[in-house]
């Protein structure tokens, strides 16, 4: 929800600055943000706190460099689910600690498929027996496995 009478001030813009590419994965994570803006701890998150509800800041999360845990296998799993039953498989395959996205996407005709979950995992071997695991609990059969060959760098807006 924002406010357009509301501005960031220079420690805001700071503030952004230093945590647009991430935060350390520390116990205190804002340790060294507030010493280099000469405030607290509770400062800096009550300022990214304000951010947020400002609309300055749309999404405060974490993502896990999952290629750098040894998380190296990763496929798309393709599925051609009936339309009718989109919203109740979806949920299902959506539900395994595996699958990280569930989309569905329209059919083409060179490509039935609809229903797309992106599973990490450390072989291809164990993304194949998870596949087979969420075929088993859906009843659908008909799945291709992509598997990514190159990650490209995702980057949010930078000041």
């Amino acid at each position: 929800m924002s406010n357009d009478n509301v501005v960031m001030d220079e420690a805001d813009t700071r503030l952004l600055k230093l945590t647009q590419d991430g935060i350390p994965f520390v116990h205190s994570p804002f340790a060294m943000i507030s010493e280099e803006l000469g405030m607290t701890e509770e400062e800096v998150v009550h300022r990214i706190e304000q951010l947020q509800k400002n609309g300055f800041i749309r999404r405060f999360g974490a993502s896990i460099g999952h290629r750098a845990i040894g998380i190296t296998a990763n496929a798309m799993c393709t599925w051609n689910v009936p339309d009718e039953r989109v919203e109740e498989v979806g949920a299902v395959m959506a539900g395994f600690t595996e699958v990280t996205h569930c989309y569905e996407r329209p059919r083409y005709p060179d490509w039935p498929y609809n229903l797309f979950t992106m599973v990490h995992s450390y072989t291809r071997k164990d993304c194949e027996y998870v596949a087979q695991e969420i075929s088993r609990a859906t009843g659908i059969t008909d799945y291709k496995l992509l598997y990514s060959v190159r990650e490209f760098k995702k980057t949010g807006v930078r000041l």
